[in-house]
C-alpha cells in the first residue's frame, strides 16, 4: 500500500485567539481527521519566521492508501459533515496544501 504525506499550511484568521485556534486543531480537527480510513497519525508544527502568505502552522498527516483521491474525497465529505455539525473552526484560514508519496523509507543517522 502507497504511502503519502499530505500537509496543510495555515493561519489564525485572528492572532489574538491563536490559543482557542491551536487547541481546536489539536483537541478537535486532528483527532476528527484521524478517524478517516488510512489516516494514520498526524503532527502539527510552527514555522520559526514564515514570510508574506506562508502559513505559520502546518499540519502534516501521514496516509496510507491505494488510491489516494479517493481517501481525500473521503475526508473532504468528512470534514463537509462535521462543518455542518459545528465541529469546524471560522479562524481556520488554509493558505496551501500538498501532496507528497513516499519514495524512499525513513532513515537515522547512525549512532
Amino acid at each position: 500500500m502507497a504511502r503519502w504525506l499530505y500537509m496543510i499550511h495555515s493561519n489564525c484568521a485572528d492572532p489574538a485567539r491563536e490559543t482557542e485556534f491551536n487547541q481546536w486543531y489539536d483537541q478537535v480537527h486532528i483527532p476528527d481527521v484521524l478517524t478517516t480510513p488510512g489516516f494514520l497519525r498526524a503532527w502539527r508544527f510552527e514555522n520559526h519566521k514564515p514570510g508574506p502568505g506562508e502559513g505559520k502552522f502546518v499540519a502534516a498527516y501521514e496516509i496510507e492508501s491505494d488510491d489516494i483521491d479517493s481517501t481525500l474525497a473521503v475526508l473532504m465529505a468528512d470534514v463537509a459533515q462535521r462543518r455542518a455539525q459545528g465541529r469546524s473552526s471560522p479562524l481556520l484560514k488554509v493558505t496551501g496544501r500538498n501532496l507528497y508519496r513516499l519514495t524512499s523509507p525513513a532513515q537515522s543517522r547512525a549512532k
